[in-house]
């Protein structure tokens, strides 16, 4: 019997994150004023007291959701003993911080530069998401490869639920075509522009070189990557996957199979909201699945 802790992505947040943690945790709320100094702006207001829309910037929400799930994670102290962990997108900095592979400063950084450098990505390509629900992943497949322009699967959230991503034309199409191959919905995103795809590509190349440059060390369990969906613990097989991650797609369903397979029967969510809980539940009924936040 062994306990997976999974960190949620973007998308999860909301406003008052955290802020219980902050009121009632002499350590969390030394970690939030850290951040603070870090990033050079008071980011627990935002959290705090911000609005939807002020939360919803990515250079807001990165940050923000890093820090609700690894505070959470640290204030655990001792009865945090993961057996394993996995993040999803995002989320997969949190997990390597609470699994011990980076510190909470070097994490904090990168996830602020992965944040800025997707987001003037995004302005450089106006670009957007879809779900699509209830078709099989061979046919979302074959559908975007058939589309002569950007559109790729960008996250196998769990089976008959694939994201979308891609140019404002290229997802339009799409929709229209998984709708006439007999998708029960295929509902364009409220997001920034086109994750985990090709137009990401120039923020890949501006985190390379950040993640290049930050100390790694080997984790103190498994930690199941976006790119591979195996528990990897090698410093620089992870940093190659972290880096690949941004125009590849989140394998999250073949993660939590895999995590599955190599014994997991309990999944742990730390951060905000439970939508991974509720993924979890629909890869596989028959494990145990809780969240903390």
């Amino acid at each position: 019997m062994k306990r997976a802790y999974v960190f949620p992505g973007q998308g999860a947040q909301f406003t008052g994150m955290g802020k219980d943690l902050y009121e009632t945790s002499s350590l969390a709320n030394e970690m939030f004023e850290k951040a603070n100094e870090i990033l050079g702006f008071r980011i627990t207001h935002l959290m705090f007291e911000g609005t939807d829309e002020d939360l919803r910037q990515t250079r807001v929400t990165q940050p923000a959701i890093f820090l609700h799930s690894v505070i959470l994670a640290k204030t655990m102290g001792d009865d945090f003993k993961p057996d394993m962990t996995a993040g999803h997108s995002l989320g997969e900095f949190s997990a390597l911080v609470a699994a011990g592979a980076l510190s909470f400063e070097d994490g904090l950084k990168l996830v602020y530069k992965r944040a800025l450098s997707m987001q003037k990505a995004c302005e450089k390509n106006p670009s957007t998401m879809a779900a699509i629900l209830a078709l099989p992943d061979d046919k979302v497949e074959e559908i975007c490869a058939g589309i002569d322009d950007v559109v790729v699967p960008a996250n196998y959230n769990c089976p008959g639920q694939i994201v979308i991503s891609g140019s404002i034309r290229g997802i339009e199409i799409a929709c229209e075509k998984m709708k006439e191959a007999g998708a029960k919905r295929a509902l364009p995103l409220k997001v920034g522009g086109a994750f985990h795809s090709p137009l990401m590509e120039p923020a890949k190349i501006e985190l390379s070189e950040a993640i290049a440059a930050t100390s790694f060390s080997r984790p103190n369990c498994p930690v199941y990557q976006n790119v591979s969906t195996v528990g990897e613990t090698d410093p620089d097989v992870i940093k190659a996957n972290l880096v690949a991650q941004l125009t590849a797609p989140v394998k999250w369903s073949q993660s939590v199979q895999n995590m599955i397979a190599d014994g997991a029967t309990e999944f742990v969510e730390l951060g905000p909201g439970s939508v991974l809980q509720g993924l979890v539940m629909k890869i596989d009924k028959t494990v145990s699945v809780s969240g903390k936040q």
